[in-house]
């Protein structure tokens, strides 16, 4: 297998969001590549414009991708306040690359941003993968509740 690139951006992903950057600062046409992910491996961000992902990333402080060449494999993101929660977004890995270790990088490389590092609590919502999130430490809280409001 060709090597596989973590890429931890800056705060807002401005290499990526606005100059499509990859590895290595390359030009990639790294957003075009994150909507092609999200769109074919992700069920929850399906149909995210390019504007939509730009804004996502700039309200991101903590973003990171994994790139096999030129193609983007594994996404995440996180938002913190730095000392007392954490949430992690938007966690994938390309379907035919999955079983390898590689969204254990992606997680692994959230957690120890320094903006996470300290952090109190780390929150994650996730629909099938449980398993995969116990394995890395995470686990149900049957005293809380996921509640939503949508606009």
């Amino acid at each position: 297998m060709a090597r596989i690139h973590l890429v931890e951006h800056a705060p807002g992903a401005p290499g990526l969001r606005l100059m499509g950057l990859g590895p290595n600062l390359r030009p990639t046409r790294g957003l075009l590549k994150l909507r092609r992910l999200l769109n074919k491996h992700a069920f929850w961000a399906q149909g995210r414009s390019r504007q939509q992902l730009r804004r996502m990333l700039q309200g991101s402080p903590v973003v990171v991708s994994l790139w096999r060449g030129k193609r983007m494999v594994g996404f995440g993101r996180a938002s913190s306040d730095g000392i007392y929660r954490a949430v992690l977004w938007d966690v994938v890995v390309a379907g035919d690359l999955q079983g390898r270790g590689l969204g254990r990088r992606v997680v692994e490389a959230l957690l120890a941003s320094p903006k996470l590092r300290e952090v109190e609590r780390v929150y994650l919502m996730t629909t099938n993968s449980n398993g995969f999130y116990e394995q890395m430490g995470f686990r149900a809280v049957s005293s809380q509740q996921l509640l939503i409001r949508k606009q």
